[in-house]
């Protein structure tokens, strides 16, 4: 470009007369000029920053108390033989401690700590190592598993090196980021990236908009930072595409996001969103033909929740909700992270559309986590674990007729009981201990055979995306499609 516009100024200089021409080419040349002057540079190295970030990471290793059941016989029956059940009561339950590793970082000089909460559920030690080798033991002050977020406090006499956040909403695509971490148990490892897409849903959380990059992240990464390139953190490394290793598409969480949670969690020890009541899903173009909206937006009201705030103050189903609060909703999967950052309490207005019209309602928010939306459950089952399902990294049994009886579920039906979910399941975010898997791909399950072969055929297939039909812990029957090729790192 420059080069064009040097030889036309070389034939402006014998005295071609097109003013207009050489007005264009000065206005080029500003343009270009302009380009060079504000496009950032590739950076030579990141040396100095990685040296300044790093004593501020941290290695979280954590414990815990794993139960199975042994075959004590050399052999096993075939599916479906009449022995198979009896010879596995002689199964014994057996213990062993099981650990697990991830990453964190320091956001106060007294030893507050942010990671994942899927790095320390169900931990009963957690060790906090610091600068590669001081290592303090760390309390839990506060654990979100909705958001995936967790904090952490050691005791240290010293005071420590912390960060700070950064505002992750002007991070932008294409902008350098740096992730420091402890990926496979090494330690002190920086790994360089982009900023590869924003708002990105997954489908492993309730709440999610999170920030692509293709910095090389793996396991035990998770509740690492993601730094810009000033040093602040914008985003907390939680999740990758691909189940053995970084394939350039990993996932993390929000500065903004996570600090709403944290701030709760440090003051609280807990979270305190704000609640709606509803049920929603997308608005489709057909259903905005239907309805007569201008565009497909907004989210439709599936349900409304008995004597909920949405209930009190007039929501019905059917209802599209077009604006919360003075915020547009644009797309389904907005509203619920805008209502819970909302303060409990607060009356807001929201725009409906209904019967072809606008029309404002005023709601009164209530709390989520007291909610009966609230399905979160840290509870530790004390049963015994028959089979542990490789590929999904749960332990499972088969339902009995006493669970039948006790739960009050229809006398026809068979499955499998979840007792214990890994923290790298595909499915942590998705099931509850003591939900019930019923089917998978639409198959009846009758025992941990059928389903560990349809988990295989899916792994073999190209879709990866498993459909299973569970119970919930509140005896709900629904769907859940899990990409079994996500795992979280």
């Amino acid at each position: 470009m420059l080069l064009l516009v040097f030889l036309l100024f070389g034939m402006l200089k014998n005295k071609m007369k097109f003013k207009n021409l050489k007005i264009l080419l000065i206005s080029i040349l500003f343009v270009n000029l302009s380009f060079f002057v504000n496009a950032k540079p590739v950076p030579e190295s990141f040396a100095d920053l990685a040296e300044k970030l790093t004593p501020s990471v941290v290695y979280i290793s954590t414990t815990q108390t794993v139960v199975t059941n042994v075959n004590p016989f050399p052999f096993e029956f075939p599916p479906g033989s009449p022995f198979e059940d009896m010879f596995k009561e002689f199964g014994t339950p057996k213990t062993r401690k099981a650990s697990a590793l991830g990453s964190g970082f320091i956001i106060d000089e007294k030893g507050i700590v942010i990671t994942n909460n899927h790095v320390i559920k169900g931990a009963e030690d957690i060790i906090v190592r610091v600068e590669g080798d001081k290592e303090y033991k760390a309390k839990v002050l506060g654990a979100d598993p909705l958001s995936d977020i967790a904090v952490l406090k050691i005791e240290s006499k010293e005071k420590l090196t912390s960060v700070k956040f950064g505002d992750s909403d002007k991070a932008r695509i294409g902008d350098w980021v740096i992730a420091i971490g402890n990926p496979f148990g090494l330690g002190g490892t920086v790994t360089s990236g982009i900023i590869s897409a924003r708002n990105r849903s997954i489908g492993l959380s309730r709440y999610e908009d999170y920030i692509q990059t293709d910095a090389s992240i793996n396991s035990g990464n998770s509740g690492g930072p993601l730094f810009d390139m000033n040093g602040d953190v914008i985003g907390i490394n939680t999740a990758i595409l691909g189940r053995n290793g970084s394939i350039g598409i990993g996932f993390s969480i929000p500065a903004n996001d996570a600090k709403l949670v944290i701030d709760q969690l440090i003051e609280f020890g807990e979270t305190k969103r704000g609640w709606l009541g509803v049920r929603i899903q997308d608005v489709t173009q057909e259903i905005a033909d239907v309805e007569k909206l201008d565009e497909p937006r907004g989210a439709l009201v599936a349900s409304v929740a008995e004597n909920s705030p949405s209930d009190k103050g007039g929501i019905k189903a059917g209802d599209i909700i077009l604006e919360f609060n003075g915020v547009r909703i644009n797309q389904m999967k907005e509203l619920p992270a805008i209502v819970a950052k909302t303060k409990v309490g607060t009356t807001v207005k929201v725009k409906v559309w209904r019967n072809k019209k606008e029309i404002t309602k005023s709601i009164l928010l209530g709390r989520l986590e007291t909610s009966d939306d609230f399905k979160v459950s840290d509870k530790k089952t004390e049963a015994p674990k028959d089979t542990i399902i490789e590929d999904l990294k749960i332990t499972v049994r088969k339902l009995t007729k006493e669970d039948i009886k006790t739960r009050k579920l229809p006398n026809q039906i068979s499955g499998l009981v979840v007792t214990q979910i890994g923290n790298t399941s595909p499915l942590l975010k998705s099931i509850e201990a003591n939900s019930i898997i019923v089917e998978a791909q639409k198959i009846k399950i009758k025992d941990s055979q059928d389903l560990e072969k349809i988990v295989k055929d899916v792994l073999k297939s190209n879709q990866k995306t498993i459909l299973l039909a569970i119970y919930n812990n509140q005896n709900q029957r629904r769907y859940i499609g899990v990409k079994l090729d996500w795992s979280w790192i």
